[in-house]
């Protein structure tokens, strides 16, 4: 039996899905505009700092490009936010820009996951190097560090399969019959 569709019936999903990323891009870009003026207020002593004491290579670095990275949090976060205004107005232009936006989303939690494991490993390095640890406590130590992890892990790929469960319900063509 075919199934009909009535055009301008909006579906739940798609009104949670825009309110939820609407509050999250909101408070996202609030969050930005913050970081942005802190930064903005440190980076010279930040700057000093690492001319006294030289930091390793990747956070010298890291610390030469955060005013771009939190640059670019905050135009994503603003794009998100006009485009969830946009997918509960039903419009489909911000649907499309929305999928977009999720699978941006999507690579930069897949190649962060390596930004997760050197933080983690710098983290356990610079506390290890300083301390002597028996060799028991060690174990449990090393025990809790692998089981964070791979929490971190299973977390960022269950996060990233909801993302994609939202972009697969945002192309069925249920929802695709809203924005027509």
């Amino acid at each position: 039996m075919p199934q009909t569709f009535t055009v301008g019936s909006r579906s739940l999903f798609v009104t949670l899905t825009a309110w939820v990323f609407i509050i999250l891009a909101a408070l996202t870009s609030a969050s930005a505009l913050v970081q942005n003026a802190a930064v903005a207020s440190l980076m010279p002593g930040l700057q000093l700092a690492t001319e006294r004491h030289p930091l390793p290579l990747l956070t010298g670095l890291l610390l030469g490009y955060l005013p771009w990275v939190v640059g670019v949090g905050l135009v994503v976060s603003l794009a998100t936010l006009a485009s969830a205004i946009g997918l509960l107005m039903r419009l489909d232009w911000a649907r499309r820009t929305f999928i977009g936006l999720l699978v941006v989303a999507i690579m930069a939690n897949l190649l962060g996951l390596w930004l997760q494991q050197e933080v983690v490993q710098s983290v356990v390095s610079n506390t290890l190097s300083g301390v002597a640890i028996p060799a028991q406590a060690l174990g449990v130590f090393g025990g809790f560090v692998t089981a964070a992890r791979v929490m971190a892990v299973l977390m960022t790929l269950v996060g990233c399969g909801l993302l994609v469960w939202i972009i697969r319900r945002l192309m069925s063509a249920g929802v695709r019959q809203e924005f027509a």
